[in-house]
């Protein structure tokens, strides 16, 4: 497991395909209030109650100016099947090589019926307007989970 980058710390860049056939980079929204939270696999039921959650709070994020950034280890055609399939409206970063997964230490080991593997821990980053972590929520519980994170986004 990589160094966890903490509230305070400036947030590590990262540019990854997205399923619109576009590029999701952090250097591109510089100056502005970012989520970034990071989930294991498309079109799981956590995964897609999350994304579901996140997308219909956009029209609040976005009056904030805050983007959402969703990412995991799918690539850019799953996040695109999963986009369409579920009316998505927010940014879906596709992250198989593990660049920004890594960089946010959120590949952890986790286990399942008794079974370890390595996965993506779900975890969500709120970034300032100046790069620097506001937030970070580790080992995230997706009920009330983006009420919080737009409670957070409201008080910068």
């Amino acid at each position: 497991m990589t160094a966890q980058p903490a509230e305070g710390d400036t947030a590590p860049d990262f540019a990854l395909p997205d399923g619109a056939q576009g590029t999701v980079s952090l250097a591109d929204l510089a100056g502005k209030p970012v989520v970034v939270y990071f989930y294991p696999k498309d079109d799981t039921s956590g995964c897609t109650v999350e994304a579901k959650d996140f997308s219909a709070a956009k029209p609040e994020f976005d009056a904030l100016g805050v983007t959402v950034i969703g990412i995991s280890p799918d690539d850019a055609k799953s996040h695109a099947k999963f986009q369409a399939k579920h009316g998505l409206s927010i940014a879906l970063g596709a992250d198989p090589e593990r660049q920004a997964i890594e960089a946010y230490g959120v590949w952890a080991e986790k286990s399942m019926y008794g079974k370890t593997y390595m996965g993506v821990e779900r975890s969500t980053f709120l970034i300032d307007a100046s790069g620097r972590i506001a937030r970070v929520w580790r080992k995230v519980k997706v009920p009330g989970h983006v009420a919080e994170v737009l409670a957070a986004a409201r008080a910068l």
